[in-house]
């Protein structure tokens, strides 16, 4: 069972029917983005996805989405990309409008030598333009921010919500890889069964 199931719960469609959801992987061409992206295509309650990146990803989202949309399943999928001085609020109405779950694997990862502030005024920065979109063109929606640092961007971006009269709790930080990662080293060290 996927680790996003409960978000499906959490966000019936308008046509009340389970199996109808569209989804948006905001960063779907990257590293982390294209696997979940596969995951979400491959999802019987998604009938929609929608892979969104910038341009200059090293894989354009549209060749993504081509990939995907070859898969024996059900949801239609689409890419879309923006230049990176693009605002997605502006240019992404036909992408996110009606989503149920955007899911945001996106930022940049830290360097050596970079604090988790400079990393924060990078990332909080990239957030803060795709929360605004969604707020804008899918307010209802669920999002889950892979965003690091998660503990910082997070609470920053609920503020935002709150700020607009939506409903904070929409917003949640996905760890998921923290914790596959961390149960792996643990196994490593200590031996311990990793079932």
């Amino acid at each position: 069972m996927s680790c996003f199931t409960g978000c499906f719960e959490w966000s019936k469609p308008a046509s009340g029917k389970v199996g109808n959801f569209k989804v948006c992987v905001c960063g779907g061409a990257g590293g982390i983005g294209q696997p979940l992206c596969m995951l979400m295509a491959s999802n019987p309650h998604v009938s929609e996805l929608c892979v969104y990146d910038l341009t200059l990803a090293m894989v354009p989202a549209a060749g993504v989405a081509a990939d995907l949309s070859h898969l024996e399943k059900k949801s239609k999928v689409k890419g879309y990309a923006l230049d990176k001085d693009d605002l997605p609020r502006d240019k992404l109405a036909e992408c996110l409008t009606g989503c149920n779950l955007v899911l945001v694997p996106a930022g940049m990862p830290r360097k050596p030598g970079q604090t988790r502030s400079d990393l924060l005024a990078i990332n909080a920065g990239i957030a803060k333009n795709i929360v605004e979109a969604c707020a804008k063109f899918c307010p209802d929606a669920v999002l889950g921010l892979i965003v690091n640092p998660v503990n910082s961007v997070v609470p920053a971006m609920c503020e935002l919500y709150k700020k607009k009269g939506l409903d904070p709790r929409k917003i949640c930080g996905v760890t998921s890889l923290d914790i596959v990662r961390a149960n792996k080293f643990v196994h490593e060290i200590t031996g311990a069964p990793l079932d």
